[in-house]
């Protein structure tokens, strides 16, 4: 049942589907940024049409690329699932992000289908702040984007 007030942005969960606990978060993530889709448009006008314009038919559709943030805490699943990409360019997950409530209950979801890692960021050192966390970013690109059924 919709509400009266958005949800916050703070809470979600990310399960990138690897073999360290498969079916569970992994690592506490900052940001996830990135997820849409788009559909392509394709013009085109029939011969015989009486009025002088072009119909806008549905064509290809794609996913954008989503980029995870997390602190760096000793996990090594980004890397390690690039390294199983380097060997298997094949190898493809599900990414599942899941929007949750106030009580941690799951709300919305969205699912990366056939997705793979694509770019790899770590951490800029600097000895002048001291505060500043350790961050690294992976960029994930996927064949598709679907919502689904919490």
């Amino acid at each position: 049942m919709p509400r009266d007030t958005p949800y916050g942005a703070y809470n979600f969960l990310v399960d990138f589907g690897g073999p360290e606990a498969p079916g569970s978060a992994q690592g506490g993530f900052s940001d996830v940024s990135g997820l849409g889709t788009e559909i392509t448009l394709m013009e085109y006008r029939q011969g015989n049409d009486k009025e002088n314009r072009v119909r806008k038919i549905p064509a290809m559709h794609k996913a954008s690329d989503v980029t995870l943030k997390r602190g760096i805490m000793g996990l090594r699943s980004f890397w390690d699932w690039i390294d199983v990409t380097r060997v298997d360019p094949e190898h493809k997950r599900s990414v599942n992000i899941v929007l949750q409530d106030e009580q941690h209950n799951p709300i919305l979801a969205w699912k990366l289908v056939n997705a793979r890692p694509m770019k790899w960021t770590g951490p800029t050192f600097a000895a002048k702040g001291g505060s500043d966390v350790a961050m690294e970013e992976l960029v994930i690109a996927a064949e598709g984007i679907e919502s689904v059924a919490v």
